[in-house]
Formats: C-alpha cells, structure tokens, sequence
C-alpha cells in the first residue's frame, strides 16, 4: 500500500467508516485490505497465475 506502518494503515480505514459502522463492519474492512496488501505482497513476490493457465485449468474454455 504504502510506507505506513499497519497500525497508521488501520486507523485511516477506521475513521472512513461511517459514523453509524458496527465494529464487525471494522473487523470486516481491516480483514479485506490485509488481504489485498497479502495480495499485492504475493505478486511483486513473483507468485502469480496468468490469464491463460487459470483458464486452463479450470476448463474454461
């Protein structure tokens, strides 16, 4: 994402939440941006699947 620390990353995703937000809607945005940034994390690690082999692999065509 950025060079902010998780904690800093964390409490601007909070307080864009709206002001009537659950805390399982926090639990629920904190849970998806770490697995973007894994994401993100995987692929400048190399460790992708192109188009094409997802396709074959599932018989997608």
């Amino acid at each position: 994402m950025s060079d902010a620390t998780a904690k800093q990353l964390a409490l601007r995703a909070l307080e864009q939440l709206p002001e009537d937000a659950t805390l399982e809607d926090a639990m629920e945005r904190l849970y998806f941006l770490e697995k973007i940034e894994r994401g993100r994390a995987e692929a400048r690690a190399g460790r992708t699947v192109t188009h094409e082999d997802v396709v074959a692999r599932f018989g997608l065509r």
